[in-house]
C-alpha cells in the first residue's frame, strides 16, 4: 500500500469503513458463486422453500423468550409469518388458523382499531399488521370478524387537523400513519372524502429536495416513508401532485453496487428494501405518465414492465448495465424496459439475504428474523412479476432468476397481500354495507 493509498485509508470515516466490508462480503459471495460448476451454481439459486415452511410454521406455533421484547408487535409477526407463508403458495393448517383468528380478535380494541397484543392501546400499525393478516387467512370467519364500524370510528380519531394522521392517541404524525390508515381504509371499503382530506397535502410536504419522500416534514428522504407516501397518494388518486420524476430519479440510485437496494443516501443495502424500494417501481409503472412521458397503464391489479435479462444472468455489481436498465426507456408496442435491474436484485436477496436453512436476513452477517424474511419474499415476488404483462400471464422463465419453482405467489403491490387474497377481501368487503 502506497503512502497516499494509506492516508486515505486513516481519513475514511466508519461509514465507509462499513460499506467496503460489506461491499467485500457480498462480492466474496459472488465471487464464490461464478467459480463453481454450473451444477452447484443451480443449487445456490434454489429457494429453500421446505426450510423456509419450517422455520416460519415453527414461529407462528412457539416463539422462544427472547420475542418478549415485541409483546407490542405481536400482530406484526402474524403478519410477517402469514404473508410469507403465502407468498410461498403454501396454508396454515386448520387449528393454527383458528387460533391466529381467535388471537387477533382478542387485540381488537373495543372502540375500534387493533392494539400490539391483547388488552393493549390501538395503534394504526398494528391495525395495519392486523388487518393484513386477517385478509391473508381468508375466508368468511377472518374477515368477518373485523368490526369495520368501530375501526371507521378508530381512524376518524386518528386523524389530525393537519389532514395527516396520528400513530394512536396522542401518538406521533408521519407518513406512515397516513399509508397505514389509508391502505385499511381502502381494503375494508370505508375510505371516504373526510379519511382523505389534505392528506395528499400533508405527505406533499413530506417530499424532499433528492426526491422521496420523508416520515414527516423536514426529515430526511427513506425508503420505508418513500413507499408509504406514493401508495398513500395512489390510494386517494393524488399521485400526480408528487413529483414523480424526482422520486424515480432517486429511487433508481438507491439500488448499489451490491444489487441490492439501500434504504437512504449513503446508508449500506438492506434485504428488506428489496420490498421497499423495489414495490416504489411496481407503483410508478402503474401510473399513468412520469413527467409528461407515458409509463405504462394506470390499474394497479394489470400490466407490468418487461425485462430484457437473459435468464440466469447475473451482474458482478460493477456493471454499467445496472445504470441503464435503472432508467426509464420507452419500449415498443406499448411496453417499456425495467425502472430497475430486477435479476440483479434477485440475485441478492437468493444468494445474500436467504439463509440454506430456512428465513432471510438483512445483509451478510446479519441474523436471520421473520421481518426481513416477509420483506424479501415480497421483493423477490416484485422482481418477479415486473416483467409480466398481465396478473393472469405467469412470468416467462427468463423473468425468475434460477429455477422456475422459484415463482413466488403475485403480491398486490399497494397494500402487500397475496392478490388472490386481495381480491377475496375486496369482493367480500365490496358486498358489505360502509355503515
Amino acid at each position: 500500500m502506497d503512502s497516499a493509498e494509506s492516508s486515505n485509508q486513516r481519513r475514511a470515516t466508519v461509514t465507509q469503513h462499513e460499506q467496503w466490508m460489506v461491499q467485500d462480503q457480498v462480492f466474496q459471495i459472488y465471487d464464490i458463486f461464478a467459480n463453481i460448476p454450473t451444477k452447484a451454481q443451480n443449487l445456490m439459486l434454489e429457494l429453500q422453500r421446505d426450510s423456509h415452511i419450517e422455520y416460519l410454521n415453527k414461529g407462528l406455533m412457539q416463539l422462544s423468550s427472547s420475542f418478549v421484547v415485541l409483546d407490542a408487535n405481536r400482530p406484526w409477526l402474524c403478519y410477517w409469518i402469514l404473508h410469507s407463508i403465502a407468498l410461498l403458495g403454501e396454508s396454515i393448517d386448520y387449528e393454527l388458523e383458528n387460533n391466529a383468528i381467535d388471537f387477533l380478535k382478542h387485540c381488537q380494541d373495543p372502540n375500534g382499531g387493533y392494539g400490539g397484543g391483547p388488552g393493549q392501546m390501538p395503534h394504526l400499525a398494528t391495525t395495519y399488521a392486523a388487518v393484513n393478516s386477517l385478509i391473508t387467512l381468508g375466508g368468511r370467519r377472518a374477515l368477518s370478524s373485523i368490526n369495520r364500524e368501530k375501526l371507521y370510528a378508530f381512524l376518524r380519531r386518528m386523524k389530525d387537523s393537519s389532514g395527516a394522521f396520528r400513530m394512536h392517541d396522542a401518538g406521533e404524525i408521519d407518513v406512515r400513519a397516513c399509508y397505514t390508515a389509508i391502505s385499511v381504509a381502502s381494503i375494508l371499503n370505508i375510505l371516504d372524502d373526510e379519511l382523505i382530506e389534505d392528506v395528499g397535502n400533508y405527505i406533499l410536504s413530506c417530499q424532499t429536495y433528492e426526491g422521496g419522500i420523508a416520515g414527516e416534514p423536514g426529515s430526511e428522504a427513506h425508503g420505508g416513508y418513500t413507499f408509504c407516501g406514493l401508495a398513500a397518494m395512489i390510494l386517494i388518486n393524488e399521485a400526480n401532485r408528487l413529483d414523480l420524476a424526482g422520486l424515480l430519479d432517486w429511487v433508481v440510485f438507491r439500488q448499489g453496487v451490491e444489487c441490492g437496494f439501500q434504504g437512504r443516501t449513503n446508508k449500506l443495502v438492506d434485504g428488506c428494501y428489496s420490498f421497499w424500494q423495489g414495490s416504489v417501481f411496481a407503483l410508478l409503472q402503474r401510473l399513468h405518465s412520469v413527467n409528461g412521458k407515458r409509463v405504462a397503464f394506470s390499474d394497479a391489479e394489470g400490466d407490468c414492465a418487461t425485462d430484457s435479462t437473459s435468464e440466469g444472468e447475473l451482474t458482478d455489481g460493477n456493471s454499467s448495465e445496472t445504470d441503464e436498465t435503472c432508467h426509464m426507456k420507452q419500449g415498443g408496442h406499448g411496453e417499456m424496459e425495467p425502472l430497475f435491474h430486477s435479476i440483479a436484485l434477485q440475485q441478492y436477496i437468493i444468494l445474500c439475504s436467504q439463509e440454506q436453512g430456512g428465513g432471510f436476513r438483512d445483509k451478510p452477517g446479519k441474523a436471520k428474523d421473520y421481518y426481513h424474511t416477509c420483506y424479501c419474499l415480497s421483493g423477490l415476488s416484485v422482481c418477479q412479476y415486473s416483467w409480466s404483462k398481465d396478473e393472469n400471464s405467469p412470468p416467462l422463465p427468463k423473468a425468475v432468476l434460477g429455477p422456475y419453482s422459484n415463482l413466488l405467489e403475485p403480491v398486490h403491490p399497494l397494500h402487500n397481500v397475496v392478490l388472490k387474497q386481495y381480491h377475496e377481501a375486496h369482493e367480500f368487503f365490496s358486498s358489505q354495507s360502509t355503515s
